[in-house]
C-alpha cells in the first residue's frame, strides 16, 4: 500500500551506476553533522499488496540499456518485468535475477524506478533491505537527477545511497557522481560490518540530503558525510532526483559471474521518504 503526501512529477531519462573506488569505514562520522529534522513523511511503500509493484509509484526500465550497452557498465542482464524478476509477495519487494538466455542476454532480472511519478529534493530517502550475495551480482538502491535528458550524466547528479559489488559480503558502499567526480573519481565510501554478512538479515540504508551537506547511513549508524566544498567540481545536487532499486549482473564493477549459484533475490521491506 502507497502513502503519499506529496507527488511530484517531471520525466527524466535513466542512465546507469558508473564504477566507483570507495575508502571502508566501520565507525560513525562525527554526530554534529547532521543535516535536518527530516520528520515529515512524504511517501512511503510497505510492499504489502500482493502481486506486481504500485504502478501509481513505481515504473520499470526494459532491456539492456538505451545504447544496448550493457547500461554504460557492460552488465550482462536483460531487465524485464516479468513476474519471476519482479513481484510483491509477503510483504517484500522481491528482484530475482535469474540465469537464462533472453533476447540475447545471458541473464534477467529488474530495475524498477519512481521516474515521472515521485521526484523530490532534499530530504531523507531511506529502504529495508536484504541484499544477495556473489560473484557478480550487484544490488543497488539510489537516486538519479530528474534533468538527465537535458544534462546527461554525470551532470545531472547521482545519489548511491547503497551498492554492493559482489566480491565482499560484509561490505557495501555509497558515492556521489557529479561534473568532475563521476565513475571511479566518484566521492565514495565503504562501511563494512566487522562480524557479520549484509545478505545474512535486513539493514535500513538511507541517505539524509540538504543543500549543504549529504549524509549516508546504515541502521543508525553515520558513515559518510560530504559537502560542497568536499567534491573536485560541481556540486548539482539542488533540484529533484527519483528512485532506482535494481539487481544488475556482471559489469565492469562486480566480476564474472558465471560460478555464482543462481537465482538471486533482492528483498525490500520498505521505502520511505521524508522531508523537513
Amino acid at each position: 500500500m502507497i502513502k503519499m503526501i506529496k507527488n511530484k512529477t517531471k520525466l527524466s531519462l535513466f542512465l546507469p551506476i558508473a564504477l566507483i573506488s570507495m575508502f571502508i569505514s566501520s565507525c560513525n562520522t562525527d554526530d554534529t553533522q547532521t543535516v535536518a529534522n527530516f520528520s515529515n513523511l512524504v511517501i512511503e511503500d510497505q510492499f504489502n499488496v500482493e502481486g506486481v509493484p504500485d504502478a501509481s509509484l513505481w515504473a520499470y526500465d526494459i532491456g539492456r540499456g538505451p545504447n544496448n550497452d550493457g547500461w554504460g557498465n557492460q552488465e550482462l542482464q536483460y531487465y524485464t518485468e516479468q513476474a519471476k524478476n519482479v513481484r510483491v509477495s509477503n510483504g517484500l519487494l522481491l528482484i530475482t535475477a535469474h540465469r537464462e538466455s533472453f533476447e540475447g542476454a545471458e541473464y534477467t532480472s529488474a530495475r524498477i524506478v519512481t521516474r515521472g511519478k515521485f521526484e523530490q529534493a532534499f530530504g531523507r530517502f531511506e529502504a529495508r533491505i536484504r541484499i544477495p550475495f556473489g560473484e557478480g551480482v550487484w544490488p543497488a538502491f539510489w537516486l538519479l537527477g530528474n534533468d538527465c535528458d537535458v544534462n546527461i550524466w554525470p551532470q545531472c547528479g547521482e545519489i548511491d545511497i547503497m551498492e554492493n559489488f559482489g566480491r565482499n559480503a560484509s561490505l557495501i558502499s555509497s558515492a556521489l557522481h557529479g561534473p568532475g567526480y563521476s565513475a571511479a573519481s566518484a566521492e565514495s565510501k565503504g562501511f563494512e560490518l566487522s562480524h557479520d554478512r549484509y545478505d545474512n538479515d535486513f539493514h535500513i540504508y538511507g541517505v539524509e540530503w540538504s543543500p549543504s551537506r549529504i549524509n549516508f547511513y546504515v541502521d543508525s549508524s553515520l558513515y559518510h558525510s560530504i559537502t560542497p566544498n568536499d567534491v573536485d567540481g560541481q556540486w548539482v545536487f539542488d533540484h529533484p532526483f527519483y528512485i532506482i532499486i535494481n539487481l544488475a549482473v556482471g559489469g565492469n564493477a562486480v566480476g564474472d559471474p558465471a560460478n555464482t549459484q543462481f537465482p538471486k533475490t533482492m528483498a525490500i521491506d520498505y521505502i520511505r521518504v521524508y522531508e523537513e
